[in-house]
């Protein structure tokens, strides 16, 4: 279906009025073209959120147990500032950091879970970052299935039904709904950060919230917390983070994709 009608002889200058005016069909095509580029623009989504485990990292501690740190469902909003400062980048952050303690004496783990960003920017003229979350932001996924208890069980269901010929029964899986409750009194009722760097470029790395943690398995979810850079000129990557740290001073992190906040 055309839109316009093109005509090809050339403009002579002495052609009636009638010739001169415009016509109404190129004037409607224009319009058509001129929302469709708009909407084009509209419709341009800055990142994709990622459904299930991003990234894992796995070490052996001082007392001979496997400390094994995931982020899952990591999601960062980048967003137009409300101040309206070409130097300020906002963010919302949602996802989860899971952790699970394997070996002698994994029931009786305790430790600290983080969850933070490393932040980079180009150049800035005293760069303040600020991160805040409240008590229905961050959650102890209590009663929420654990997928490193709920994987393993299920695998081992689904083998043990193999080998004995029969179907499997989900009711003898795991979910790990219970031991994933973590205590997060300390964040109430509410927590946040505020850091004024120096000028010039830089990398600065900056735990958002630690929660302690207790047993051999966890995980802790935060949702549309809430980030800003101000006075930074140029993109500002983040890169978020999650890391285990023993009660003996043994961690593991695992560091996330780069988001970029332009």
């Amino acid at each position: 279906m055309s839109f316009v009608n093109a005509r090809s002889e050339p403009y002579s200058g002495n052609a009636p009025a009638r010739d001169r005016r415009r016509n109404p069909t190129n004037a409607v095509a224009h319009a058509m073209l001129t929302f469709v580029a708009v909407l084009a623009n509209v419709l341009v989504i800055p990142g994709t959120a990622h459904a299930g485990l991003d990234n894992e990292l796995t070490i052996l501690d001082g007392k001979g147990r496997t400390l094994r740190i995931q982020q899952w469902d990591t999601f960062l909003n980048g967003v137009s500032p409300l101040d309206r400062n070409r130097l300020t980048r906002e963010w919302f952050h949602s996802g989860r950091a899971v952790y699970e303690v394997t070996g002698p004496q994994s029931d009786v783990f305790e430790g600290t879970l983080e969850m933070g960003y490393q932040v980079g920017y180009p150049w800035s003229l005293g760069v303040g970052i600020n991160f805040n979350y409240s008590t229905p932001n961050a959650s102890a996924l209590y009663g929420i299935p654990n997928p490193a208890v709920a994987g393993p069980s299920l695998a081992r269901e689904l083998a043990t039904a193999a080998a004995a010929g029969v179907a499997p029964n989900l009711a003898n899986v795991d979910s790990g709904a219970e031991a994933s409750y973590v205590q997060t009194t300390n964040l109430l009722p509410s927590a946040g950060i505020n850091i004024d760097l120096s000028n010039g470029p830089g990398i600065q790395e900056i735990a958002t919230f630690s929660v302690a943690v207790k047993k051999a398995k966890g995980a802790v979810a935060v949702s549309n917390a809430h980030g800003t850079v101000t006075g930074a000129a140029g993109g500002v990557l983040l890169r978020p983070y999650a890391r285990l740290i023993s009660s003996a001073g043994d961690s593991v992190t695992t560091y996330g994709e780069d988001w970029n906040m332009n």
